[in-house]
């Protein structure tokens, strides 16, 4: 696990550069699904970055799209691309822009960006791989926020009613918002009942930014492969998490302004922690 902590930091010093490069970025939302992303790049989803086209591959879509440079760090340090690349996030020619793009960036699996889509792509992914009965494991990840998107529960529905138990989906629960608190938007709980009701196999992580916790929860995800129910991992996180400036930011840091002199005193701050 020692590892895999210090996979989760190099992916999260990543995404703090590329967004301090660039001087504007969704970096509290990005940086509360870092361990995640390192679980299922490291350890779970059955890849090949030298091949990312590869048939019958395990999927990851990103539903919640303005964690796409959390994503493109989380690629660079599995070898999809030169790490170099990330200091061209969002600008003119870039192959890595704000939100993920299948047609312009390798490993990435869905273009998303438009809240709830992404979801239902995963759906749809999911149920592909049943009729091509490929193997395929299909990840997703949804926000708190997105949550309050009537095509989450529509899709949730859908999946269910399928039983496309080859689907294993995450909530980022960071409980905030671009408007605030999510409680106080539109509040989702009781989310683990919510789920449930839906008809899904749902697993509650204490702290979605520990590694080891979340690794145990993919690793319980798989046990309900060929179940008959899709699966919820709801991961509790923390907006900001790594940064105490930003997770201060509280709502402020879902698009803020953070300038390469503030990157790199948060990456050295993290390295010092190691």
């Amino acid at each position: 696990m020692s590892d895999l902590s210090a996979i989760c930091r190099d992916i999260r010093c990543d995404t703090i550069r590329c967004i301090g490069h660039l001087g504007v970025g969704h970096i509290g939302g990005c940086l509360s699904v870092v361990e995640l992303l390192g679980v299922l790049y490291f350890e779970a989803m059955r890849i090949d970055p030298r091949n990312p086209q590869m048939p019958g591959r395990d999927r990851f879509i990103c539903s919640k799209g303005h964690a796409g440079p959390a994503v493109y760090a989380a690629l660079a340090n599995r070898g999809y691309f030169d790490k170099k690349e990330l200091l061209t996030l969002n600008r003119g020619g870039t192959d890595l822009p704000s939100h993920c793009d299948m047609n312009r960036t390798p490993g990435v699996d869905m273009t998303t960006g438009s809240l709830g889509q992404g979801f239902s792509c995963a759906v749809g992914a999911a149920l592909g791989s049943k009729l091509e009965e490929d193997g395929a494991v299909i990840y997703t990840l949804i926000g708190d926020g997105e949550s309050q998107e009537g095509q989450i529960w529509e899709a949730a529905m859908f999946a269910a009613a399928k039983g496309l138990d080859n689907l294993i989906a995450f909530t980022d629960y960071n409980k905030l918002q671009i408007d605030g608190p999510v409680a106080q938007v539109n509040d989702i709980a009781p989310l683990a009942e919510k789920w449930a009701a839906f008809g899904w196999h749902v697993i509650d992580v204490e702290d979605g930014n520990d590694a080891e916790q979340v690794s145990e929860a993919v690793k319980h995800a798989w046990l309900g492969l060929g179940s008959g129910r899709p699966t919820m991992v709801i991961l509790n996180t923390r907006k900001g998490c790594g940064v105490p400036e930003i997770e201060a930011l509280g709502p402020g840091n879902h698009n803020c302004p953070f300038t390469e002199e503030q990157a790199e005193a948060a990456i050295a701050a993290l390295r010092r922690e190691a």
